[in-house]
């Protein structure tokens, strides 16, 4: 998906994360960074969701949206990453909700409407699809 659509936006909703993404912003590795610690700070107040709770599986991030809420890919030990499935975590709470797919069949059901995530907005997908790469940012302009 990242050869053929890169850093991306969907829907002017859904940001698809980059390794070395061209907008900062959007690079996978320091999201992982990020979120890695921020999760770890989280767990010590709240409760792992129960597909984390063998201390042997983990999250990593592969997308964002505009409110924040962020898709992780379920890494599980025993799993290959073709395997990984979807989690979805809520902007603001400790809701979580878990899709049994990879993050390609996850997006394509998302975009098509067969999808219906309780955490993700009610406005996604449009009606009309909007795609766009994700470019360098400059120094004090907003994000592309």
């Amino acid at each position: 998906m990242i050869h053929t659509f890169g850093g991306s936006n969907w829907d002017d909703y859904l940001y698809v994360l980059e390794p070395d993404c061209p907008n900062r912003h959007y690079d996978l590795i320091q999201w992982e960074d990020q979120q890695t610690e921020a999760l770890e700070w989280l767990w010590e107040v709240e409760t792992k969701p129960a597909e984390l709770a063998d201390g042997r599986s983990r999250v990593i991030p592969w997308a964002t949206t505009d409110n924040g809420e962020c898709l992780y890919w379920l890494v599980r030990p025993d799993r290959s990453p073709d395997e990984w499935t979807v989690m979805v975590n809520e902007a603001r709470g400790d809701r979580w909700e878990h899709f049994p797919m990879n993050c390609t069949g996850f997006l394509a059901a998302a975009l098509a409407g067969d999808l219906r995530s309780a955490v993700l907005s009610s406005r996604f997908p449009l009606t009309e699809h909007e795609f766009r790469r994700l470019t360098a940012t400059r120094a004090g302009h907003a994000p592309t």
